[in-house]
């Protein structure tokens, strides 16, 4: 079977700069994500493509993607797990059912794509998984409740998991970027001038995910800033930090993150 990377959330912002940078150092790379013409779009700019839309948030959709991947004769050698949207607003103002929604793609598709594809990576011996986290993950998030709580699960789980295969020869990375420049802020209508003035670009942080993943860092933060902050934390009491993430000026209470 032909070795691919399978690459979630491919339509758009950091998956799409996944696919590119993937692609361009000569991987056979899988795009999946909902939108089939953007997707298509993408692998007619690629090249060396495949698209799979599916909406991994539906019950047993991680299941049947793998299938599908491996009924093309293909198996997965590196997984990014980059598929997630969040909500802004407050918790109890937003629809319970969207917030399950969220909740099941940022870590129910999440772990369980994790689980389906390392029995093949372990009989190998060899692998990548790279799980998309976010800087949030390092605080509670008010305005940002769920997504925020989705992103610390990733980054526990991935921290764990990579203790746990560090002798197999598969590789276990969360990328925790912070503010990025991508459609994610746009559709957020983040305002903050903090997020206008530190905001990285998709390419360096995408970048920073490749490497750190090949060099098998538990925990990749692209940018000194977002360093900074993921430990602030650690320099500050916890309600002070839930305060100043409050602060965070924004519109469109309600609006969906990407």
């Amino acid at each position: 079977m032909r070795p691919v990377t399978l690459i979630t959330g491919a339509s758009a912002g950091l998956g799409a700069e996944f696919a590119r940078q993937c692609a361009r150092r000569g991987d056979e790379v899988v795009l999946v994500a909902r939108r089939r013409e953007r997707l298509e779009a993408l692998a007619a700019e690629l090249g060396r493509a495949r698209v799979i839309v599916a909406d991994l948030a539906a019950p047993g959709a991680p299941r049947k993607l793998i299938d599908a991947v491996e009924a093309q004769g293909l198996t997965v050698s590196t997984l990014i797990n980059n598929a997630g949207f969040g909500l802004t607003g407050e918790f109890a103002g937003l629809p319970l059912e969207r917030q399950r929604e969220m909740i099941d793609l940022n870590v129910g598709a999440l772990v369980e794509l994790t689980h389906l594809v390392l029995p093949a990576m372990r009989k190998r011996g060899e692998g990548g998984i790279l799980n998309v986290a976010s800087t949030g993950a390092f605080q509670a998030g008010p305005g940002f409740a769920v997504y925020f709580a989705t992103k610390a699960f990733v980054l526990s789980f991935t921290e764990a998991l990579h203790q746990e295969l560090k002798r197999s020869g598969i590789k276990v990375s969360a990328l925790c970027p912070g503010p990025t420049r991508t459609e994610f802020g746009e559709v957020a209508g983040v305002t903050s001038a903090a997020f206008d003035t530190f905001a990285a670009d998709a390419s360096s942080v995408v970048a920073a995910g490749l490497s750190g993943l090949a060099r098998h860092k538990a925990v990749v933060i692209p940018g000194l800033t977002n360093k900074i902050s993921a430990q602030s934390n650690r320099l500050m009491p916890r309600a002070a930090m839930r305060r100043i993430v409050a602060a965070l000026k924004l519109s469109g209470g309600g609006r969906e993150i990407r």
